[in-house]
């Protein structure tokens, strides 16, 4: 068994998202992002299936050029190679749900 909280130990940054692993699993790694308001993640994709879930706060989506705005208990599934974007509207804490085969060093590169 393995826990974890994502509303413990929260350490926003002034200059770009925060991004830690939360844990992982033998299927996936949890994530979670940090991000105040007017923060944003350029439009990337991931090499596998992602989950984004909106715990707190409100971001705009992008996903292929299309916005919409998520709000706290959104979540959001994409297939792999999905073009997407992330703007915050107000501060928020995301859970994002990726492979074990994905890197978390990739996802902290967007958000830099």
């Amino acid at each position: 068994m393995k826990t974890a909280s994502i509303t413990e130990n929260l350490n926003y940054l002034e200059d770009r998202p925060a991004v830690s692993v939360l844990l992982k699993t033998d299927s996936t790694k949890e994530v979670r992002i940090l991000m105040k308001k007017g923060q944003q993640m350029k439009e990337h994709k991931a090499p596998f299936p992602i989950v984004v879930s909106l715990f707190e706060g409100a971001i705009d989506f992008g996903v292929a050029g299309e916005k919409m705005q998520l709000k706290k208990g959104d979540l959001i599934a994409l297939d792999a190679s999905v073009p997407h974007d992330l703007f915050c509207t107000e501060d928020a804490i995301i859970r994002l749900t990726i492979a074990t085969a994905d890197s978390v060093d990739r996802v902290k590169n967007v958000a830099n």
